[in-house]
C-alpha cells in the first residue's frame, strides 16, 4: 500500500498539517522539523500528490510547449533552453510536436488545457485557433503571429536578413538567391526576406526569391535547386532562411561539382549548436536561442502571475554574424 501523508506525520512525530505546510513551503517551520519530515518521506518512499497540491495552490506548475518539429536543430535547442529556464522557476514542460498540422495542434492544445497547464509557449504556424484566446490561459508566441493580443519573442529577423545579404554583396556576389518557406505563413521570419529584397533594391540588383512549399520536407529542395539553376545560370550567392536549407544546398552544390565559396557563397540562418558542430564551415546568422527561451519564460510567468499582461508586445533580440568558410 502506498504511504499517505498521515504515515509521514506519524513517522516524523508531527501533525498532518505540519507535513502539508512543509511540502507547500507555507508559514514558519523550523529547520529541525523540515529535516524530520523530509527524512520520513525518504524512509517511507512517499511522493506528494501533484494533482492534490495543484487543487490547493490553483496552479499545476506545468507549461505547454507547442513546436512544429524538433527534427529542426533550432527547435530542439529552443526546447532545451525553455525547459532549463522553466525548471529554474519550478515549472515542468509538456512538449508537443504539431508537425504544422492544424488538426494536431488543436488536439495538443485541448490536451494541454485538460491538463490545466498554467501557460503555453507556441512556435507553430497555425493561426486563429480559438483556445489561444481563452481568457484564463497565458500564451506567448516564439517568432509567430498568433493574434494581436498575444506577445511575440524572437530574433531581429530584419537585421539578420540585412546582414546576410550585405555580407554576400560585400564578398562580390551579384546574382544572389534567397530561399525561404511559404510566405503566407505570416511569421516574423518573413522579415528576413523583406530585408533581402530591400538591400538588393538599394544596390540595384535583381531579386531572386524561391519558396519551398513543403517547409519541413527537405527532400523537396533538390527539385527547387534544380529550378534555381535552370532559371539562373549565374547564381553566385545564396541566402537561406534557415541552416537546414543551407545544409541541403551545400550537399546539392557538392553533387553538382560547384566550389564553395569559389563558385557560389552561402549564408544560413539560425546558428544552432548542432549545425555548428556538424557544419563548422557554414557562415550563418546566429539567433540568440537561449535569450529567446528565457525571455519567453519570463513574459509567460509574468502573465501567469498577473504581474503584466504584455498584450501586443513584440520583443526581438539581436543576432550575430558567424562568418565562416562558405563565404
Amino acid at each position: 500500500m502506498n504511504p499517505k501523508i498521515g504515515d509521514v506525520a506519524q513517522r516524523a512525530g508531527v501533525s498532518k498539517t505540519t507535513v502539508s505546510r512543509v511540502m507547500n513551503n507555507r508559514g514558519y517551520i523550523s529547520q529541525e522539523t523540515r529535516d524530520a519530515v523530509y527524512k520520513a518521506m525518504r524512509e517511507l518512499n512517499y511522493f506528494p500528490n501533484d494533482v492534490a497540491r495543484s487543487l490547493f495552490s490553483k496552479k499545476t506548475n506545468l507549461i505547454g510547449l507547442i513546436l512544429p518539429t524538433i527534427n529542426n536543430p533550432f527547435y530542439s535547442e529552443l526546447a532545451f533552453y525553455i525547459e532549463s529556464a522553466a525548471a529554474e522557476k519550478g515549472y515542468k514542460i509538456l512538449l508537443c510536436n504539431s508537425l504544422d498540422s492544424i488538426t494536431s495542434e488543436e488536439k495538443y492544445l485541448e490536451m494541454l488545457m485538460r491538463n490545466q497547464v498554467d501557460g503555453i509557449i507556441v512556435s507553430s504556424h497555425n493561426r486563429g485557433l480559438s483556445n489561444y484566446h481563452h481568457r484564463q490561459l497565458a500564451v506567448v508566441a516564439v517568432d509567430r503571429y498568433l493574434s494581436p493580443s498575444i506577445p511575440v519573442v524572437g530574433s531581429d529577423n530584419y537585421e539578420g536578413g540585412k546582414k546576410a545579404t550585405e555580407l554576400l554583396i560585400r564578398k562580390g556576389c551579384k546574382s544572389i538567391v534567397h530561399i525561404n518557406g511559404p510566405i503566407e505563413l505570416e511569421t516574423p521570419a518573413n522579415l528576413r526576406r523583406k530585408a533581402y529584397e530591400d538591400v538588393m533594391k538599394e544596390h540595384g540588383l535583381t531579386l531572386r526569391v524561391y519558396e519551398n512549399r513543403k517547409s519541413f520536407d527537405h527532400r523537396a529542395y533538390k527539385e527547387l535547386f534544380d529550378q534555381i539553376y535552370q532559371e539562373n545560370r549565374t547564381v553566385d550567392g545564396v541566402f537561406a532562411s534557415d541552416d537546414l536549407i543551407a545544409a541541403s544546398f551545400l550537399q546539392y552544390a557538392k553533387r553538382r561539382g560547384l566550389n564553395i565559396p569559389g563558385d557560389v557563397k552561402v549564408v544560413g540562418y539560425d546558428g544552432s549548436e548542432t549545425v555548428q558542430a556538424l557544419l563548422p564551415e557554414l557562415t550563418t546568422i546566429m539567433q540568440p536561442t537561449e535569450g529567446i527561451a528565457r525571455e519567453s519564460i519570463r513574459i509567460l510567468l509574468e502573465k501567469i502571475n498577473g504581474e503584466a499582461d504584455h498584450e501586443a508586445e513584440e520583443m526581438y533580440l539581436p543576432v550575430t554574424v558567424l562568418e565562416r568558410e562558405t563565404t
